[in-house]
């Protein structure tokens, strides 16, 4: 599978999965097959793939792509996903951006040569993961509720337009996040009020 490689860019030293080379591979296949998103699908590749099992023995398939080729994808998540759940049975894919967290400049430790960017903190890198696993439906508030444990559950509210392409994966997106963060969030689409 030599063929695949071109379409996994990832850092030199690691080594690519299995699953990473079967997701190149149905890249490659769609890419061939269909002519409407060949332009596009040309100079997309991804950076890593991970699968996460959900609740009822299901699994999700996390797609990290490079961040730089992330609006690229947006153009034409929508019709790749729906072609890559076809193909690998039915499971839900998730398309996210490989971001990178710096570790924060300690007081009295040795001074960074730079200071850290806003884009590389934990709080927004992890913003970052919840746009893009919603993608294509907006945020359109947030809550933090604190329980009297001392725990935290985000509550994310996400548009109600977009309410029928995305209520059936709001399991899916809570299941994704807390695996990759490690914090509880619950989607919900808040009722409008008709005036």
């Amino acid at each position: 599978m030599a063929s695949v490689n071109y379409k996994i860019s990832k850092a030199k030293g690691q080594s690519v999965t299995e699953l990473e080379e079967r997701i190149a591979q149905a890249l490659i296949d769609l890419e061939a097959s269909s002519t409407e998103l060949k332009p596009e699908l040309r100079e997309l590749s991804i950076s890593g793939a991970k699968e996460i099992d959900l609740e009822g023995g299901k699994s999700a398939i996390v797609v990290f792509v490079p961040y730089r080729l992330l609006t690229k994808y947006h153009k034409v998540q929508t019709r790749l996903v729906r072609e890559l759940e076809k193909k690998f049975s039915g499971k839900h894919m998730v398309i996210l951006a490989q971001r990178r967290i710096f570790p924060s400049e300690r007081k009295g430790g040795r001074l960074a040569p730079q200071k850290r960017p806003r884009s590389r903190t934990l709080t927004a890198v992890h913003e970052g993961l919840l746009e893009d696993l919603v993608f294509p439906t907006d945020i359109v508030g947030q809550r933090t509720r604190y329980k009297t444990d001392g725990s935290r559950l985000l509550k994310v509210h996400l548009d109600p337009k977009e309410q029928t392409n995305s209520e059936h994966k709001t399991e899916t997106f809570s299941a994704v996040y807390k695996k990759l963060t490690g914090k509880e969030v619950t989607f919900e689409f808040p009722t409008v009020p008709e005036a």
